[in-house]
């Protein structure tokens, strides 16, 4: 009788690869990001009827206008704060960054249920949206750099799922709270806050920003002693714009965006959609909460699945075909969904379908883009891709809002499918760029092969600047 003996090259099972460390931050980011997915999704949830309050006697298509101008000015916040708080994690190190973030988002949307006009409202959410910036920067580097084995890919899908998770749950919050009003239904987005005890307590910071810090520390003592100045030196958001990281910059900037304007115009609106819908049965005003809430609990459960399963899709086909997948079902989703379904049980069936292609593009982001910039900038480089894309589709909201009103009749459905069509634009970047599957930089554009131990950090080349 004769056995076959175990491959050389065969490691571990998965169960001991994964150590506590790695669980802890992905329990972690996973968290935060389905907290600040509550926080935003209750804001969308209720932003109309907060709007229509705080404002009363609007005519449709002015309500329609300033509600979605009090988005623009959230995904404003969010995309400044991104940046700002990214870079800073580059410096001073992801954790405290995380905790800051928490804390802003947090608080400024428990004190929004206060709000007792709409300035003060939107000032509040602009302030909420500098903290849930950092969410997505922070958690896809702390997971990347974390995670440094082969369920990367993996990792990143299921943090990103928790964005979808809190949708759902907000979703749950608006059914059980919406009908007391929009007041409670934000007070709720104070429960965030608490992440921060468990972060400061049991979260650690990556060894490759300690490696990173060393680096730093030893080219300014080089420079001191009259070294030339080294690309490495430059500020980390100058590092992005100048070669020979401003070409994937560029790139990744119009994935995020086509991602960001089907996203938003999905999210934002669907509500109205379905309010409207089921208008037509007589449904209508606090007897259309539940209707609302199921309807969005399947866009939802659809993007929890994408989110989750983009990681695995990707580490069987490659990163730019899953890419592809999420593409098709974004565009053929939204495209058939929105313009021709009548009927609430046609939206029932179509969302879960729509939030799959939709959300999964957000885990694509989250997977490929640390992939393709070193630990030295990572953070910034997450953060200053999606928050271009965040300001350039800001207007996506309003613009759906205005072009409902001025160019479909007041028809919501056609203007989601019209501006939701802009995803095309990641096709554009996918194209450009590399296939990252097995790889990652290390090093300003260099993509290194790696493995289960394979190191996140090398050596940066000396590059001399003008």
């Amino acid at each position: 009788m004769s056995s076959i003996a175990p491959s050389a090259s065969a490691g571990p099972g998965w169960r001991h690869e994964i150590t506590r460390a790695q669980w802890t931050v992905l329990a972690a980011t996973t968290l935060g990001w389905a907290l600040d997915g509550l926080d935003s999704s209750l804001f969308t949830l209720v932003v109309g009827q907060t709007t229509g309050e705080l404002l009363p006697g609007l005519a449709p298509a002015s309500l329609s206008f300033w509600t979605g101008l009090a988005v623009t000015i959230y995904l404003t916040g969010w995309a400044l704060g991104a940046v700002v708080f990214g870079a800073l994690a580059d410096y001073i190190g992801r954790v405290r960054v995380l905790m800051i973030g928490v804390l802003a988002y947090s608080i400024f949307t428990g004190l929004a249920a206060f709000a007792p006009n709409y300035g003060s409202f939107v000032t509040l959410r602009f302030l909420a949206g500098l903290g849930s910036g950092v969410e997505l920067p922070i958690g896809a580097a702390l997971v990347a750099e974390a995670w440094n084995n082969r369920f990367r890919a993996k990792a990143t899908g299921i943090m990103m799922s928790g964005l979808a998770v809190g949708f759902f749950l907000a979703t749950l919050v608006y059914r059980f709270v919406g009908p007391y009003g929009w007041r409670p239904v934000l007070l709720v987005g104070v429960v965030p806050a608490l992440l921060v005890l468990f972060i400061r307590r049991h979260v650690e910071e990556p060894e490759s920003m300690a490696v990173v810090r060393e680096r730093r520390a030893e080219r300014r003592l080089a420079r001191a002693a009259g070294a030339d100045r080294t690309s490495a030196d430059r500020f980390v958001l100058v590092q992005l714009f100048t070669p020979p990281l401003l070409r994937r910059t560029v790139l990744c900037t119009l994935i995020a965006a086509g991602a960001l304007f089907a996203f938003w115009s999905v999210t934002t609106w669907t509500p109205a959609v379905i309010r409207g819908v089921v208008a037509k049965d007589g449904i209508t005003g606090t007897a259309a909460v539940p209707y609302v809430s199921n309807a969005m609990a399947m866009l939802y459960l659809g993007g929890v699945v994408g989110y989750a399963a983009w990681g695995f899709i990707a580490d069987a086909i490659g990163r730019k075909r899953a890419y592809a997948v999420s593409l098709v079902l974004s565009v053929l989703g939204v495209g058939l969904l929105y313009p021709l379904a009548d009927s609430y049980t046609a939206y029932l069936i179509g969302l879960p379908v729509v939030g799959f292609g939709v959300y999964s593009l957000f885990s694509g982001n989250s997977v490929y883009f640390p992939e393709l910039f070193g630990p030295a900038v990572r953070a910034s480089a997450i953060a200053v891709t999606n928050s271009i894309g965040r300001l350039a589709t800001a207007a996506g909201p309003l613009l759906a809002g205005i072009i409902a009103a001025q160019w479909f009749g007041g028809s919501l459905a056609l203007a989601i499918a019209s501006v939701s069509g802009l995803v095309l634009l990641a096709v554009i970047g996918l194209a450009m760029l590399p296939e990252t599957h097995g790889s990652m930089a290390l090093a300003d554009d260099q993509l290194v092969t790696t493995d289960a131990t394979a190191p996140l950090v090398a050596p940066v080349p000396a590059r001399r600047t003008t």
